[in-house]
C-alpha cells in the first residue's frame, strides 16, 4: 500500500492531530524529492526512532538564487513515493508553494553565525529559505524526532542551532552522507553530471581523503591540509567554491586540527555547471 498523500497544511494538520491522539511517535524526513538512498536511510533510521515516519517532499523556491537551478532541480514525484514506500513512510507530504507561502507570506527565520561563510556566504538568502521553510515544517508536524543527512553539513548545523534557539522541542539526527562505492556522494544534482564531469567529481573525496592522510603523518596546520584538497580539486580542473577545515559545531575557521578537536573539512566545487558539496571529519 502506498503512503499517503498530503497536500494541503489543513489535510496535514488533521492527519497530525489524529496521530498525535492515538500517542504514536513522529518522526519527519524533509526532502526537496528526486530522492536516492542517502533519504532512503533516513526515512529507515526515522522507523527505528518513532512509530509512524512521514516525509515532506517540496522544491522550496526560497532557499534558491536568482541565477540558481530552481526550474531545472530534477523531479519524480511518482518515483519519489515509491521510494518512501518502500523505505516505511506512512506519508508523503507534497504541497504546491503557494500552499506553503499563501499571498501575504512575509515572516522569515534567519539563523546567525552558523548560517555565514561557507555556502551561506556563496549563496545570500539560501538559509533563511531552508530555516524558514524547516520551521514551518517542524511547527507543521510537531514530531518528535527529525532527520537529515550531513552531507548538507551547514544546514544541519543552521537546523540544529535554530531549534535550539526557539525552543523547538524536537530531536535533531545528523544521519552520515551516503556514498557511491567510488566514493561520490549521493546528491540529487549528481543527475546533471555528465560521464566526464562525474569522473572529475571524484575529486572532492579524494581531496579530503588526501587531508585527512596528512593529518595522519602528523600535519597539524590547517593551510597545509587544505592545499592537500585543493590539489586534487586543480589536478582534473575542478573549480573551486571553497576548501575550510572549521570546528564541526560552530563552523568557525581553525587555523590547526588539535587531537580529539571535533573538526570538518567542507569543500565546494563545480564539475562543469555543477555545484557538489562534500565534507567529513578530520583528525581524530
Amino acid at each position: 500500500m502506498s503512503a499517503l498523500v498530503l497536500r494541503t497544511v489543513a489535510e496535514t494538520t488533521a492527519w497530525v492531530d489524529s496521530l498525535r491522539r492515538s500517542g504514536r511517535r513522529l518522526a519527519l524526513v524533509p526532502t526537496m524529492g528526486y530522492l536516492h538512498e542517502g533519504h532512503q536511510s533516513l526515512i529507515r533510521e526515522g522507523r527505528r526512532r518513532a512509530d509512524v515516519v512521514a516525509a515532506s517532499i517540496f522544491v522550496n523556491p526560497t532557499q534558491f538564487g536568482p541565477n540558481e537551478d530552481l526550474s531545472r532541480y530534477p523531479r519524480d514525484f511518482e518515483g519519489d513515493l515509491a521510494k518512501c514506500t518502500s523505505a516505511g513512510a506512512e506519508a508523503v507530504f507534497a504541497p504546491a508553494p503557494e500552499e506553503m507561502y499563501p499571498p501575504g507570506f512575509q515572516t522569515h527565520v534567519e539563523v546567525g553565525k552558523v548560517s555565514q561563510g561557507l555556502c551561506g556566504a556563496r549563496r545570500p538568502g539560501h538559509f533563511q529559505g531552508v530555516a524558514t521553510v524547516v520551521t514551518k515544517l517542524l511547527g507543521l508536524f510537531k514530531p518528535q524526532v527529525a532527520l537529515f543527512g550531513e552531507k548538507d553539513y551547514q544546514q544541519l548545523q543552521v537546523i540544529r542551532a535554530l531549534v535550539r534557539d526557539l525552543n523547538l522541542g524536537v530531536e535533531i539526527v545528523g544521519m552520515p552522507t551516503v556514498r557511491e562505492p567510488d566514493g561520490l556522494a549521493l546528491s540529487s544534482r549528481n543527475a546533471y553530471l555528465s560521464t566526464e564531469e562525474r569522473r572529475r567529481a571524484l575529486a572532492l573525496s579524494r581531496g579530503m581523503a588526501a587531508a585527512q592522510a596528512l593529518y595522519e603523518r602528523g600535519t597539524r596546520d590547517t593551510a597545509s591540509l587544505v592545499d592537500a584538497a585543493r590539489r586534487e580539486l586543480a589536478a582534473v580542473d575542478l573549480r573551486e567554491d571553497y576548501v575550510e577545515v572549521v570546528d564541526a559545531t560552530s563552523l568557525t575557521s581553525l587555523s590547526s586540527v588539535t587531537p580529539g578537536q571535533p573538526a570538518r573539512i567542507l569543500v565546494a566545487a563545480f564539475a562543469g555547471k555543477t555545484r557538489l558539496i562534500d565534507n567529513q571529519p578530520i583528525g581524530g
